[in-house]
């Protein structure tokens, strides 16, 4: 079988180096990487904001009710109550992220968070929200991956 010139070009010009390098990419990286990635990634994002909101270990600070009276203000919640669930959702989910355990279960929590907080608190923040949204969605989709407790307890 002869080769055109326009199959040659194919195989050795820069659209071919490309697809090469991009197939060596997905090799790289898999589903168990970008898991453990996104779950790490998205657990600091929430970890982080959840510390800003307790003194010590979990007790709930005067400056975050403070807040969820005078910026946040959620419907249909008191700002006590939203403060302390939004505290101890921001501790516990991302502690199970990181250690893969009930991963899709955490990843829809904090994505129900990451709308409530979308829609009712900072709508203007959408490109920060959309980019938990993906990493939490890819978690709810995918799972943790083979690094986790739910591959080792049989929970994907």
């Amino acid at each position: 079988m002869t080769q055109t010139a326009s199959t040659v070009v194919a195989s050795t010009g820069p659209r071919a180096l490309y697809n090469r390098a991009a197939a060596n990419l997905s090799s790289l990286i898999g589903h168990d990487l970008l898991a453990l990635a996104a779950r790490f990634g998205i657990a600091g994002t929430f970890w982080l904001s959840g510390r800003t909101k307790v003194e010590g270990w979990l007790t709930i600070s005067d400056s975050a009710v403070t807040l969820f009276t005078d910026e946040y203000k959620l419907p249909l919640l008191p700002p006590v109550v939203a403060a302390h669930l939004a505290a101890y959702a921001e501790h516990l989910f991302p502690i199970l992220l990181v250690l893969g355990l009930f991963t899709r279960a955490s990843a829809l929590a904090l994505l129900a968070m990451t709308a409530v907080i979308e829609i009712f608190v900072y709508p203007d923040a959408w490109p920060t929200h959309l980019t938990w949204a993906t990493a939490l969605l890819y978690l709810a989709g995918r799972g943790a991956g083979r690094l986790s407790l739910d591959t080792r307890f049989g929970l994907s």
